[in-house]
């Protein structure tokens, strides 16, 4: 019987601008499958971020200067958003759900974005409530290790 091969893990790393803050975001998805999400609350419209997440990859963030590293809660405040104090910046974001942490990362954050990424999809999460958010934020986030 033929083996099946599994599929690995490509490596993408980011960061800010100032190079304090950066990640890399693991996933055997080809850039055309990611869900890539423009999240309509007015801090990602006013980043101009384009999300994404593989709830199969892994995604680590690093911090050259940890003084660098700003985290911003807003609205129902279930997860931290990660900017550079120096450069502004927004990289991504984490949430801890029972002692395991996801995330996501702001694709224009990426060192060599890929060229044939996905179509963006225009979100609005308005209508959830804090259960509910960190519930799919469990499900559809890259684990943070």
């Amino acid at each position: 019987a033929p083996r099946h091969r599994q599929p690995t893990m490509t490596d993408y790393e980011g960061g800010c601008h100032c190079g304090a803050i950066g990640f890399r975001y693991s996933t055997i998805r080809p850039p055309d499958a990611w869900s890539v999400r423009a999240c309509q609350c007015s801090f990602c419209r006013k980043h101009d971020a384009l999300s994404t997440s593989d709830p199969k990859g892994r995604l680590q963030f690093r911090y050259s200067e940890q003084d660098a590293l700003q985290r911003y809660r807003f609205a129902l405040g279930t997860a931290d958003f990660l900017l550079c104090r120096r450069c502004g910046v927004y990289v991504g974001a984490v949430i801890d759900v029972d002692g395991r942490q996801y995330g996501i990362i702001n694709t224009h954050a990426l060192e060599d974005a890929p060229q044939d990424m996905a179509k963006v999809d225009p979100i609005s999460y308005d209508a959830e409530n804090a259960n509910n958010r960190v519930r799919r934020r469990e499900e559809r986030w890259t684990p943070v290790d």
